[in-house]
């Protein structure tokens, strides 16, 4: 476990600066290839599970799905109250010290806590089903349902709390295989349910993907050496490790809060404008949009974030590793973007059905808000290191609140496509919010390559997009399929540039086309 801990920060400390900042890179693609090919494989079995879904329920029941998913997530928000991002830290620093008892103590607390607030958060949902319905849908016919989703909400935040040991511990390979596998057994326990009762099933099959997850990461945890005998947990040790606990997560929630509240409340307006077929158009899209910068972004919070926390008080570190994470990320999402920007009819008839087609004008506007977010995370991740917490929160305030003010503006006066167009917009804002706070906290500035790869993928990708809003199918598509090979080329050459090609493991050889060096 000792190699597993080690920090890339601490390894490279010796070497000199050129092969510190090659090995750095190597460390940033290295976690991004595992994290994403296991993201990769778990939204391949969601996207067989979405698929399945999708025919069965129709555009109607998969909004009716996406908006029972967006209250789950929001009463799980509220209710985790941030342990899960606070825990990773707290796990962390007592790997660190270490101290085989501290750690014991930390992990037990926050095993505990995650039951309890569990525990409360299903409590809650059950209490709130009934006007919750009503606000929704405007009658109480779905309390039932989003009652039932109690169960999702109280196995999520027990997974979570797992999850925080795990990656606390940096046990990056584990967390891979618990989101394959658990995927894997949520869609096996889920699709039948609804194919057996359709819409009715919908709140029992969200429960049952939570319950695979849960379970799966209690099997890996439980492989984790411990101290046989767990310290003594007194009062005030309890007391003093749930307040660090919720003192730091509360800031987690919040934006936790914001992002998953702006979520619920964007498709509630879609589903009181233009219904719940709208709104399962939006949910596509969104999952779509958000499948292959999810790779890129999975991987800078699993693995940047505690690198981060780590250098944190020495700010030219902290700016490095930033700019580092950032030219990998576009690198490896820019190409990616491009070819859902291109190919967007044909995912949807791909992991949907035709019905689901009309989508894809919002879909487009989405992947440019995805787009921004890559951009943005590192920055927003400064925030949460130097410990901002009230900034880190504001901002992600601005946020909330211009998605939502925008998003009923766009869908009174552009339909589901001015959904799309609010959350780009929304986070055009928050880059405009985040990158003065970076300055000022730890004296962020872009590097000069950072600006060229920056200024490169905004020209290829505006390209694509104006194409498709201003030219002829056939033209556009032909125009999109050579600038995303082109920068899918082009990427591939810069991340060569990156790397050592000796230092290069065999399994990653191929992204790079290293093979022949790296034999």
């Amino acid at each position: 476990m000792t190699a597993e801990l080690s920090s890339p920060i601490a390894t490279d400390a010796a070497l000199p600066q050129g092969q510190e900042t090659r090995s750095s890179y190597l460390a940033i693609l290295k976690s991004s290839v595992l994290i994403g090919g296991s993201t990769a494989l778990t939204l391949f079995i969601g996207a067989v599970r979405t698929k399945l879904m999708a025919v069965v329920l129709g555009p109607a029941g998969f909004g009716l799905m996406g908006v029972y998913t967006s209250i789950a997530d929001l009463a799980r928000t509220l209710a985790e109250m941030g342990i899960n991002s606070s825990g990773v830290r707290q796990i962390a620093e007592s790997v660190g010290s270490g101290d085989a008892a501290r750690v014991a103590r930390t992990v037990a607390v926050l095993r505990r806590v995650a039951i309890v607030l569990g525990t409360l958060g299903a409590a809650l949902l059950i209490l709130l089903a009934w006007p919750i319905s009503h606000l929704t849908f405007g009658s109480g016919a779905q309390a039932g349902a989003l009652a039932l989703l109690s169960g999702a909400v109280f196995l999520r935040l027990v997974s979570d709390g797992q999850g925080a040991l795990l990656q606390g511990m940096r046990r990056i390979g584990d967390m891979a295989r618990i989101g394959v596998l658990g995927a894997l057994l949520g869609t096996i326990a889920s699709v039948p349910i609804v194919y057996a009762l359709g819409r009715d099933g919908v709140a029992l099959a969200l429960v049952a993907i939570a319950g695979g997850s849960a379970l799966v990461s209690w099997w890996y945890v439980r492989a984790i050496p411990l101290p046989a005998a767990l310290p003594e947990l007194t009062a005030s040790a309890v007391r003093k490790e749930v307040v660090s606990l919720l003192g730091l997560g509360m800031a987690f929630m919040a934006s936790g809060f914001l992002m998953m509240g702006a979520s619920y409340v964007v498709r509630m307006l879609l589903v009181r404008h233009d219904g719940l077929a709208t709104a399962g158009l939006y949910q596509a899209a969104w999952t779509i949009g958000g499948l292959y910068v999810g790779f890129v972004l999975q991987a800078m919070g699993t693995d940047f974030y505690p690198r981060l926390v780590a250098a944190a008080k020495d700010d030219a570190e902290c700016c490095r590793l930033v700019n580092e994470q950032a030219q990998v990320s576009l690198l490896l999402a820019g190409c990616g973007v491009m070819a859902t920007l291109t190919c967007a009819p044909w995912i949807f008839k791909l992991l949907y059905s035709g019905d689901f087609e009309a989508g894809t004008g919002v879909l487009r506007w989405i992947v440019l808000g995805m787009a921004m977010r890559v951009v943005t995370w590192p920055l927003g991740y400064i925030l949460v290191a130097k410990g901002a917490q009230t900034l880190f929160v504001a901002a992600d305030t601005a946020w909330a609140v211009v998605n939502i003010a925008l998003t009923w503006l766009g869908v009174h006066l552009y339909g589901l496509a001015g959904a799309g167009m609010a959350f780009f917009g929304a986070y055009v804002l928050h880059l405009m919010i985040v990158y003065p706070l970076a300055r000022r906290l730890a004296g962020f500035r872009w590097s000069a390559t950072n600006l060229r790869t920056g200024v490169l993928f905004v020209a290829a990708i505006g390209t694509v997009f104006t194409g498709f809003e201003f030219l002829e199918p056939t033209v556009s598509m032909t125009l999109g399929l050579v600038v995303t090979a082109a920068s899918a080329l082009w990427s591939v050459h810069a991340l060569r540039s990156l790397v050592a090609p000796a230092r290069v493991p065999r399994r990653l050889s191929w992204l790079l086309k290293f093979g022949k060096d790296a034999r």
